[in-house]
């Protein structure tokens, strides 16, 4: 079908934003950036935490409905501890949460910042209190990690987003059989180019979501202007059984920054969610507001499932990108070299259903 402009599929908590630094019970900075899940029927954000040295710790915050009535613990949850960790020297950033059911424990990746740049580190708890360090599970630089809660043929998998100065940043798959020494690396997503939202620099955001379709994704994608960068959300879905295969990719992004507590902050226009929890049919998405406070939005799932099945299958118009390469130059008009739009095929301005 031809494509159609969804708009934002998440609708923003009237609350918003539900927790600010002035919400903390000890003195900090900023707190954004939480991972989440659901412990015992309660939601779990695990906030990141700026203190004024700019370097960051983890905090538990507790909420029964998960909107408002938040219990947070009376100082930092989970700290760098540089002197056996030394990746963590600069602080530990930006947790995503998987619920280990063959363990019955849960895996915190996170983001260890090192002096050599930041990398993705483990720690599994029974109960956030107590955290097993694994340590540094990947060299810089490198963000954005997050396991997948089943293992795929004895080997567990991870999402991650490896960074080069030279190239773009496109999101990676690894596979470990302990979770501790990660291998078998292949690109899952690839930036796209060009004026796409999501050209040259995506990573991924809340941890994988299993659904009776497929694993759900979302991931983020960074958008450079000439006066400033904006980051955005998309959707993907991956086959059950095996998550290098990319069933669907949204096209446009499904949430971006709005309103003014995303847009302007200590990073402006950013919406950065770690986590997000499925209360019955709905998935709700914890995210950090221009990097100052803690924000919440929603959809039904059924209505994520119906959008992203309708998206291509294909994750960029390859056929799109090899017409214009062949053509390329090429005008029916003498004073005009570029392409017009109608001589592109009717086929490869059809999305793949």
């Amino acid at each position: 079908m031809m494509w159609k402009d969804h708009g934002e599929l998440f609708q923003r908590c009237e609350k918003n934003p539900i927790l600010t630094v002035e919400d903390w019970p000890y003195q900090a900075h900023s707190v954004f950036n939480p991972a989440a899940t659901i412990v015992d029927g309660i939601t779990l954000l695990m906030v990141r935490v700026e203190d004024h040295r700019g370097f960051s710790h983890f905090t538990i915050a507790k909420s029964r409905n998960g909107i408002d009535g938040w219990e947070i613990d009376s100082e930092p949850t989970f700290s760098p501890d540089p002197a056996n960790y030394p990746e963590e020297i600069y602080g530990i950033e930006d947790a995503r949460i998987t619920y280990i059911d063959e363990m019955g424990k849960w895996a915190v990746t996170y983001t260890a910042f090192s002096d050599s740049g930041p990398l993705p580190s483990l720690a599994l708890t029974e109960d956030f209190r107590n955290f097993e360090r694994m340590g540094a599970i990947l060299p810089p630089e490198n963000k954005d990690a997050a396991i997948f809660p089943v293992r795929f043929n004895s080997r567990w998998a991870m999402l991650h987003r490896p960074v080069s100065q030279s190239s773009k940043a496109n999101i990676w798959i690894s596979f470990s059989p302990d979770m501790r020494y990660w291998g078998e690396h292949e690109v899952l997503l690839y930036a796209r180019e060009g004026g796409w939202w999501d050209a040259n620099k995506i990573g991924l955001s809340p941890q994988p979501i299993q659904t009776s379709d497929g694993w759900l994704i979302m991931y983020h994608g960074v958008r450079q202007t000439t006066s400033k960068a904006s980051y955005r959300l998309g959707l993907a879905l991956l086959d059950p059984e095996d998550p290098r295969k990319v069933l669907h990719r949204s096209e446009g992004w499904v949430f971006g920054p709005r309103e003014m507590y995303e847009r302007s902050g200590d990073v402006n226009d950013v919406v950065f969610p770690c986590g997000w929890v499925l209360v019955d049919d709905e998935i709700r998405i914890y995210y950090g507001s221009a990097d100052v406070s803690v924000s919440m939005a929603s959809a039904k799932l059924s209505d994520i499932l119906e959008y992203i099945h309708g998206c291509p299958e294909t994750q960029c118009p390859e056929e799109y990108c090899r017409w214009f390469e062949e053509n390329r130059g090429k005008s029916t008009d003498p004073k005009k070299g570029d392409i017009k739009l109608d001589l592109i095929p009717k086929s490869i301005l059809v999305s793949n259903k």
